[in-house]
Protein backbone atom coordinates (compact mmCIF):
# COMPACT_ATOMS: atom_id res chain seq x y z
CA UNK A 1 0.00 0.00 0.00
CA UNK A 2 1.23 3.63 -0.97
CA UNK A 3 1.38 6.49 0.85
CA UNK A 4 -1.94 8.19 -1.84
CA UNK A 5 -3.59 4.72 -0.46
CA UNK A 6 -3.32 5.79 3.25
CA UNK A 7 -4.88 9.02 2.18
CA UNK A 8 -7.37 7.38 -0.20
CA UNK A 9 -8.71 5.13 2.75
CA UNK A 10 -9.06 8.77 5.16
CA UNK A 11 -5.74 8.57 6.69
CA UNK A 12 -2.98 11.22 6.27
CA UNK A 13 0.21 10.70 5.56
CA UNK A 14 3.29 11.87 7.89
CA UNK A 15 4.09 14.32 5.49
CA UNK A 16 0.46 16.18 5.28
CA UNK A 17 0.23 15.98 8.80
CA UNK A 18 3.63 17.72 8.83
CA UNK A 19 2.20 20.16 6.76
CA UNK A 20 -1.41 20.68 8.41
CA UNK A 21 0.84 21.17 11.97
CA UNK A 22 2.87 23.74 10.54
CA UNK A 23 0.36 25.64 9.04
CA UNK A 24 -1.73 25.46 12.47
CA UNK A 25 1.59 26.74 13.59
CA UNK A 26 1.56 29.78 11.62
CA UNK A 27 -1.90 30.61 12.46
CA UNK A 28 -0.66 30.40 15.78
CA UNK A 29 2.20 33.07 15.10
CA UNK A 30 -0.12 35.72 13.37
CA UNK A 31 -2.25 35.47 16.19
CA UNK A 32 0.89 36.00 18.69
CA UNK A 33 1.41 39.06 16.46
CA UNK A 34 -1.67 40.65 16.51
CA UNK A 35 -2.47 43.83 18.50
CA UNK A 36 -4.78 43.17 21.83
CA UNK A 37 -8.05 44.58 20.30
CA UNK A 38 -7.51 42.53 16.93
CA UNK A 39 -6.89 39.64 19.00
CA UNK A 40 -10.23 39.89 20.87
CA UNK A 41 -12.14 40.12 17.16
CA UNK A 42 -11.02 36.24 16.99
CA UNK A 43 -12.89 33.23 18.43
CA UNK A 44 -10.49 31.61 20.59
CA UNK A 45 -11.13 29.28 23.07
CA UNK A 46 -10.27 30.50 26.88
CA UNK A 47 -7.28 27.44 26.71
CA UNK A 48 -6.13 28.93 23.66
CA UNK A 49 -6.21 32.43 23.74
CA UNK A 50 -3.98 31.94 27.68
CA UNK A 51 -1.35 29.72 25.61
CA UNK A 52 -1.68 33.04 23.19
CA UNK A 53 -1.42 35.40 26.30
CA UNK A 54 1.40 33.94 27.53
CA UNK A 55 3.70 33.52 23.77
CA UNK A 56 3.10 37.05 23.96
CA UNK A 57 4.76 37.54 27.34
CA UNK A 58 8.33 35.56 26.05
CA UNK A 59 11.67 37.53 25.52
CA UNK A 60 13.66 33.65 25.03
CA UNK A 61 13.36 32.65 21.61
CA UNK A 62 13.30 29.07 22.34
CA UNK A 63 10.60 29.22 25.00
CA UNK A 64 8.74 31.36 22.24
CA UNK A 65 9.35 28.33 19.52
CA UNK A 66 8.09 25.68 22.10
CA UNK A 67 4.96 27.80 23.35
CA UNK A 68 4.00 28.26 19.04
CA UNK A 69 4.48 24.95 18.91
CA UNK A 70 2.04 24.20 21.48
CA UNK A 71 -0.30 26.23 20.17
CA UNK A 72 -0.32 24.31 17.32
CA UNK A 73 -1.20 21.42 19.26
CA UNK A 74 -3.67 22.93 21.18
CA UNK A 75 -5.00 24.12 17.40
CA UNK A 76 -5.22 20.57 16.19
CA UNK A 77 -7.90 19.58 18.24
CA UNK A 78 -9.98 22.67 17.89
CA UNK A 79 -12.03 23.71 14.36
CA UNK A 80 -9.49 26.20 12.85
CA UNK A 81 -11.84 27.56 10.19
CA UNK A 82 -13.69 30.05 12.66
CA UNK A 83 -9.89 31.53 13.17
CA UNK A 84 -8.94 31.61 9.85
CA UNK A 85 -11.68 33.51 8.41
CA UNK A 86 -11.32 35.98 11.26
CA UNK A 87 -7.63 36.39 10.14
CA UNK A 88 -9.08 36.91 6.78
CA UNK A 89 -11.37 39.64 7.91
CA UNK A 90 -9.29 41.55 10.00
CA UNK A 91 -6.35 41.33 6.83
CA UNK A 92 -9.02 42.64 4.37
CA UNK A 93 -9.95 45.05 6.62
CA UNK A 94 -6.58 46.27 6.66
CA UNK A 95 -5.88 46.33 3.74
CA UNK A 96 -8.69 48.46 2.71
CA UNK A 97 -7.66 51.01 5.12
CA UNK A 98 -4.15 51.08 3.67
CA UNK A 99 -5.21 51.81 0.33
CA UNK A 100 -7.77 54.37 2.09
CA UNK A 101 -4.57 55.82 3.56
CA UNK A 102 -2.68 55.64 0.11
CA UNK A 103 -5.36 57.31 -1.52
CA UNK A 104 -5.09 59.93 0.89
CA UNK A 105 -1.75 61.06 0.74
CA UNK A 106 -2.09 60.73 -3.02
CA UNK A 107 -4.64 63.39 -3.02
CA UNK A 108 -2.60 65.71 -0.34
CA UNK A 109 0.58 65.56 -2.75
CA UNK A 110 -1.81 66.23 -6.15
CA UNK A 111 -3.64 69.09 -4.63
CA UNK A 112 -0.41 70.54 -3.23
CA UNK A 113 1.65 70.16 -6.96
CA UNK A 114 -1.59 71.39 -8.83
CA UNK A 115 -3.29 73.62 -6.76
CA UNK A 116 -6.70 74.61 -8.21
CA UNK A 117 -7.07 72.56 -10.71
CA UNK A 118 -6.98 69.35 -8.90
CA UNK A 119 -9.15 71.24 -6.34
CA UNK A 120 -11.84 70.86 -8.73
CA UNK A 121 -11.57 67.19 -9.42
CA UNK A 122 -11.39 66.59 -5.51
CA UNK A 123 -14.60 68.70 -5.19
CA UNK A 124 -16.40 67.07 -8.00
CA UNK A 125 -15.82 63.78 -6.29
CA UNK A 126 -16.13 65.22 -3.02
CA UNK A 127 -18.87 67.89 -3.21
CA UNK A 128 -19.06 67.88 0.67
CA UNK A 129 -15.66 69.55 1.58
CA UNK A 130 -15.17 72.80 2.27
CA UNK A 131 -13.18 74.54 -1.01
CA UNK A 132 -12.17 77.68 1.24
CA UNK A 133 -10.78 75.62 4.04
CA UNK A 134 -9.23 73.44 1.56
CA UNK A 135 -7.95 76.39 -0.49
CA UNK A 136 -6.51 77.41 2.92
CA UNK A 137 -4.54 74.21 3.66
CA UNK A 138 -3.10 73.90 0.34
CA UNK A 139 -1.34 77.58 0.26
CA UNK A 140 -0.05 76.96 3.63
CA UNK A 141 1.10 73.29 2.65
CA UNK A 142 2.41 75.00 -0.59
CA UNK A 143 4.31 77.94 1.49
CA UNK A 144 5.91 75.21 4.11
CA UNK A 145 7.26 73.26 0.93
CA UNK A 146 8.46 76.57 -1.18
CA UNK A 147 10.37 77.85 1.81
CA UNK A 148 11.42 74.48 3.20
CA UNK A 149 9.53 74.99 6.18
CA UNK A 150 7.80 72.04 8.30
CA UNK A 151 4.99 74.11 9.91
CA UNK A 152 2.08 71.38 9.82
CA UNK A 153 -0.04 72.64 7.03
CA UNK A 154 0.92 68.85 4.97
CA UNK A 155 -0.04 67.38 8.04
CA UNK A 156 -3.34 69.62 8.69
CA UNK A 157 -4.36 68.92 5.00
CA UNK A 158 -4.13 65.41 5.17
CA UNK A 159 -6.34 64.66 8.34
CA UNK A 160 -8.96 67.07 6.70
CA UNK A 161 -8.78 65.46 3.39
CA UNK A 162 -9.28 61.92 5.98
CA UNK A 163 -11.89 63.68 7.64
CA UNK A 164 -14.02 64.53 4.26
CA UNK A 165 -12.80 61.05 2.58
CA UNK A 166 -13.61 58.77 5.64
CA UNK A 167 -17.80 60.81 6.44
Amino acid sequence: MTNSDDETFGRKNKSALKRQSTALQKIGEILVALPEPQLNKVPLDQQLLDAVNVARELKSHEALRRQLQYIGKLMRNIDAEPIQAALEKIEGTHQQNKAQFHQMERWRDKLIAEGDIALQKFLEQYPDADSQRLRQLIRKSQLDQKNNKKTGGETELFRYLRDVIET
